[in-house]
């Protein structure tokens, strides 16, 4: 077997496993574990299908990093519960979501999947280090577009994405990104620059859309050669480039908020999935009625080896 590392989006996951999977199973404590419950068959379903050898939980150490924050205040405003100075920003999350987390940090841990973090850091940037610091091929499991700027085919990376709902995965390689949007992954976080996104507050550039964004990166390469296009006039229309130009402090600081930090000091985890201990596991399913769902993870991880 050809050694693969598989990372998650984990909350990205858990979100949609919590949104996707009725809230009518319960602990004995009275919570619910659909999120956990739901997160665990996508592990079970990921593993059997992808067969990777190792793999990592991703996590949100910091959901909204300040240092983006002070690029782009609008970035992710839109789902702050609560706003703390000395300390990561509260996220809006379900009160029966978040009575979850320690359920799902702890059938984590008695799977053998190393939790990874990295302060002032998202996941994304966890996952972007992991994957350009890996030396084995690696699918990235998440339903955030950004992460396909990762996308490399001589470095055997995929994107395995999940938009759709785990019955519609969709394994995206250059061709898939390039058949999509019309840009190559390397691409693909300036185009998400000119673009937008309003799911994290990126207001993009005013009157760029998807059509227009690749056009102009076709023509002339990055947003560094499309600025000096702008500046000079040349191979854009009149209205274009007045846009862009309007947008010009927009488009200074954007790059940073939106590319992946790839270069972050990982904590060493240990990757490699094996067999889970069997006692920890049957206690862990009792304690939170975790049932089959724990009981598919288990033996998707347990058939790799």
């Amino acid at each position: 077997m050809t050694d693969r590392l598989m990372l998650l989006d984990t909350a990205s996951l858990y979100f949609r496993a919590f949104y996707g999977v009725p809230d009518t199973v319960k602990a004995a404590d009275g919570r619910p574990v659909n999120a956990a419950r739901g997160l665990l068959d996508m592990i079970a379903k990921l593993v059997m299908t992808y067969e990777p050898t190792h793999l990592v939980a991703c996590w949100d150490d910091d959901w909204r990093p300040q240092w983006r924050v002070d690029l782009i205040p609008s970035y992710k405003a839109h789902r702050v519960a609560e706003l703390v100075e000395t300390a990561p920003d509260v996220e809006e999350v379900p009160d029966p979501l978040e009575a979850q987390i320690p359920v799902i940090r702890a059938a984590l841990d008695a799977l053998g999947i190393p939790v990874a973090g990295v302060p002032a850091h998202e996941a994304d940037d966890v996952i972007a280090s992991f994957a350009a610091q890996s030396a084995m091929p690696v699918d990235i499991v998440t339903g955030d577009r950004d992460l396909f700027q990762l996308v490399d085919d001589a470095h055997g990376i995929r994107v395995i994405y999940t938009g759709r709902g785990m019955s519609n995965l969709e394994v995206l390689d250059e061709a898939a990104v390039v058949e999509k949007y019309r840009v190559l992954p390397a691409q693909y976080a300036d185009y998400a620059v000119l673009r937008g996104d309003a799911s994290d507050g990126l207001p993009g550039v005013a009157g760029v859309g998807e059509k227009t964004a690749a056009t102009l990166l076709a023509a002339h390469g990055d947003l560094t050669g499309i600025l000096a296009a702008a500046e000079t006039g040349t191979g854009m229309t009149a209205g274009v480039r007045a846009k862009l130009l309007a947008a010009a402090d927009y488009l200074a600081v954007a790059p940073t908020v939106v590319e992946v930090v790839r270069t972050l000091d990982l904590p060493v985890v240990d990757t490699q999935l094996r067999t889970p201990d069997a006692a920890t596991v049957a206690s862990l399913g009792a304690e939170w009625n975790l049932g089959s769902s724990l009981d598919r993870a288990v033996a998707a991880i347990s058939a790799q080896h």
